[in-house]
């Protein structure tokens, strides 16, 4: 146990509990917390903001409107259906066809309208709600892929995820749906992560679980050496939303469309620590790195170039500036 807890911080590796303590509590006051556990604050503060987010159909708020799903939905052959105050993909149901008067999920399984409206009021009576308590659900757009993720993803549409840090990107990674998580990029449920070289928005490698992969397990495609397109804007949008938030520390979720381009998917407060085991390197060097260079003046543009600069891969050195050596950092270290 003392060779692993010594390994962790050769590796520069963040806890959950520094986490919490030293990050979280210090920069995310609870009062802005609100704006990015609702799905609906979240969607309405960035469109306010004139930034990109999947279109919303319609929101249900209470078991008399749930008969109104499918007037919502009529105009539509695909649709996301997610609680407001969920977290961890649960509760989310997404409809990729319509068939024979029935609805096909992402997975493959037909449903009925019947059995989309109990979801529905299930997701109302807070099932898969943060605290439990009544919630809403929200029906938006269903993103299609870029033609780029077609032998990188089963079924699902892959997302990107940034932790921002005082306004500056630190880590990114894209989570790649898999059959074991039912076509979601969840990495709790079986997604791929691989992490992603800010300089470049190139993926760097690849793990399941805690267990590196090269290939992706359903497709057999690789996983390392793919550009993220839009890369330079999905920087400058993750630190837009600090601004935006308020919040000192936070995850950014951004997926992009085949047609629209980069969208913004979520915020969190709480943003999961596997981002770390993707790239293979610990958390703590970088948010030391942005503690010395930060300055209440920098524009989000040049924030994300400072990521860029400062968090770049040396393909020489297998390290990445900024970075302590992480040479100890295994895939079971970090759980």
């Amino acid at each position: 146990m003392r060779n692993k807890k010594l390994s962790l911080r050769r590796g520069g590796v963040l806890g959950l509990n520094e986490r919490n303590a030293e990050y979280i509590s210090r920069l995310n006051p609870r009062r802005l917390y609100p704006l990015v556990d609702d799905k609906v604050l979240t969607k309405r503060l960035a469109i306010e903001a004139n930034m990109a987010v999947p279109e919303l159909y319609g929101v249900i708020g209470n078991q008399a409107e749930v008969k109104s799903f499918a007037s919502i939905v009529e105009p539509h052959e695909s649709f996301v259906i997610k609680p407001a105050n969920g977290s961890g993909g649960d509760g989310i149901v997404v409809i990729s066809a319509r068939r024979q008067g029935r609805y096909r999920s992402i997975g493959g399984r037909l449903l009925s309208e019947g059995e989309i409206r109990h979801h529905i009021s299930n997701t109302v009576s807070g099932q898969y709600s943060l605290t439990g308590t009544p919630d809403s659900a929200l029906i938006e757009y269903c993103v299609k892929f870029d033609p780029l993720f077609d032998q990188l993803s089963y079924r699902g549409v892959p997302d990107i995820r940034v932790i921002v840090y005082r306004g500056y990107p630190v880590m990114g990674m894209v989570r790649l749906p898999t059959q074991m998580s039912d076509g979601k990029a969840n990495l709790h449920q079986g997604a791929v992560g691989a992490g992603v070289d800010l300089a470049t928005g190139r993926t760097l490698r690849g793990v399941l679980g805690n267990m590196p992969i090269d290939e992706h397990p359903d497709t057999g495609e690789a996983i390392t050496g793919v550009t993220i397109p839009g890369w330079d804007f999905i920087l400058t949008s993750a630190a837009r939303c600090s601004d935006v938030t308020g919040l000192g520390y936070l995850g950014v979720d951004m997926v992009i469309d085949r047609d629209l381009g980069p969208l913004i998917l979520e915020m969190n407060a709480r943003p999961g620590l596997n981002i770390q085991i993707a790239n293979g390197t610990g958390l703590k060097p970088r948010l030391g790195v942005i503690d010395r260079l930060y300055s209440k003046d920098d524009s989000p543009g040049t924030r994300a170039e400072a990521a860029r600069r400062e968090f770049a891969v040396d393909p020489g050195a297998g390290t990445q500036a900024g970075d302590s050596d992480h040479t100890g950092l295994s895939f079971a270290d970090n759980h």
